[in-house]
């Protein structure tokens, strides 16, 4: 068989990679297996067809164009430049600095805990957030003698919500970005301001579902002590870096750097400054000199979820290459232009129409499957749309980040978050049922899938710069009210 080998369009390629897509959804809602080990299956399996049979479904050479490099280096990157920040102890006492600001009233430990995850998951990401903030809310929770639950809801809801502020935030907006080639301001402008009024809403709604628990008498709070930066040198230089990267990815438009590249500069310079440190005041072995600086690339760097994206990207590709993926476009814009007759819609309407249904359906589908591969998926289709649709087509795109993010809120499964802080919170002997994370998280989504409609519904006929300033004026309001409250409180 040739080595250039095209890839078959016919109706029976199309089924055959359907029915892999699908089974991989099922086989990942039902953690049947691990996830690297499924999407390494379905690889496996639309290759064998590939090779051994008449349906060549996505040939080896054009796998890798469908690999995404930005998005895999963007991940790594800034995973190790977390690695390096940890080494500092700089998270612990960060937390642990809040805790002693609450002076033991649970509303505010609880508020701090929502802002404080909500701000760190756009800078960083909401994985990496969670990992330390949930044993510092179950410490607190067990010394306020509260339900761990209390804090730790609350906390998943923020991460997932502040994640959605940015591209680097929850992995579905690095997909996103790349795939639209949304610059990393271009993403934050036009998201942060309905997010920051869904964080005011999140410390709302927490504050009024476990009002009766965090009010109820209890005993004396005594704050944990708060321990000490490890390594204030390289924390500070660590600082620096992670400012220089940042000024990358606000400057992308004028130095046309993916937001990959100052991610990786960044990382290589952190790691470089880590390892000139401690070979300032260590005398390492042989064995630790050479292996030393592996630590960061070992424990830090989740190659697992690198590789669940690689191999993703390849099934995607499949779906590209056979055609499917224009078929089920085409589908969707039938239905849209359908829907739009039926309704008597104009342009405008059309447009915020298929906004609407791409925002709630992958809200709905993220609470029940992980929403990395669902907006893999979608981006194909995202991009035809976009196409045939008149109006600032950029609506397409934020209604897939808003629903894919929030939608997650929905169950235990529905967002990587998710699954770490329940796990996290399993092994220290506070489980959290998935009955009662659904009845906290569902209605919490379903809220902030309706908040983003208004938002895409201003968006649409109203523009970017007018929707932006209407929701910076709404979280304004509500931040005002907050203050007004505090300071009537103190009274």
């Amino acid at each position: 068989m040739p080595h250039d080998i095209l890839p078959t369009t016919d109706a029976v390629s199309q089924a055959i990679v359907g029915f892999a897509i699908v089974a991989l959804f099922v086989l990942l809602t039902r953690e049947a297996a691990h996830r690297v080990l499924v999407v390494l299956g379905a690889t496996g399996i639309l290759w064998g067809v590939t090779y051994l049979t008449p349906y060549h479904l996505i040939p080896f050479d054009l796998a890798f164009h469908h690999i995404d490099l930005n998005v895999l280096l963007l991940l790594a990157a800034m995973m190790a430049l977390v690695g390096v920040l940890k080494d500092t102890g700089v998270f612990g006492w960060g937390v642990a600095r809040l805790i002693h600001l609450t002076k033991g009233k649970p509303f505010v430990v609880q508020a701090l805990l929502i802002w404080f995850t909500a701000v760190l998951s756009a800078g960083l990401d909401n994985v990496t957030t969670v990992i330390f903030v949930t044993p510092m809310a179950i410490a607190m929770a067990r010394r306020m003698q509260v339900p761990a639950a209390a804090f730790l809801l609350p906390v998943v809801m923020a991460s997932n919500v502040g994640g959605t502020a940015t591209l680097i935030g929850d992995p579905p907006n690095i997909i996103i970005a790349s795939g639209a080639q949304i610059p990393f301001v271009a993403f934050l402008v036009n998201i942060a301001a309905p997010v920051l009024v869904m964080v005011f809403l999140t410390e709302w709604v927490s504050a009024r579902y476990y009002q009766s628990v965090l009010a109820a008498p209890r005993g004396a709070f005594v704050p944990p002590d708060t321990p000490k930066i490890d390594n204030p040198r390289l924390l500070r230089w660590a600082s620096v870096v992670m400012v220089g990267v940042f000024v990358g990815f606000l400057t992308q438009r004028m130095t046309g750097m993916p937001p990959a590249v100052p991610a990786v500069m960044g990382a290589a310079a952190a790691m470089a400054i880590q390892d000139y440190l401690y070979l300032r005041t260590h005398k390492p072995n042989a064995h630790e000199r050479r292996h030393g600086i592996l630590r960061v690339f070992e424990s830090d760097i989740e190659w697992p979820t690198l590789a669940f994206f690689a191999f993703l990207f390849i099934v995607v590709g499949a779906a590209v290459e056979t055609g499917l993926i224009g078929r089920v476009a085409t589908a969707l814009s039938r239905g849209i232009h359908a829907g739009s007759v039926t309704l008597g819609l104009g342009e405008k309407g059309t447009l915020l129409f298929a906004a609407l249904l791409i925002c709630w359906v992958s809200g709905a589908l993220s609470a029940f499957i992980d929403n990395i591969p669902f907006v893999a998926v979608s981006i194909p289709i995202v991009h035809q749309l976009g196409g045939e649709l008149k109006g600032d087509s950029m609506a397409l795109w934020w209604a897939l980040a808003l629903g894919a993010c929030l939608g997650g809120n929905g169950t235990a499964v529905g967002a990587s978050a998710n699954v770490t802080v329940t796990g996290m919170a399993e092994k220290a002997g506070e489980p959290i049922a998935f009955n009662a994370f659904a009845r906290f998280g569902a209605p919490f989504a379903a809220l902030t899938v309706l908040v983003s409609s208004l938002y895409l519904s201003v968006f649409v006929f109203g523009g970017a710069r007018i929707a932006y300033t209407v929701f910076l004026l709404v979280a304004g309001v509500l931040g005002a009210a907050k203050l007004l409250r505090g300071w009537r409180g103190s009274r």
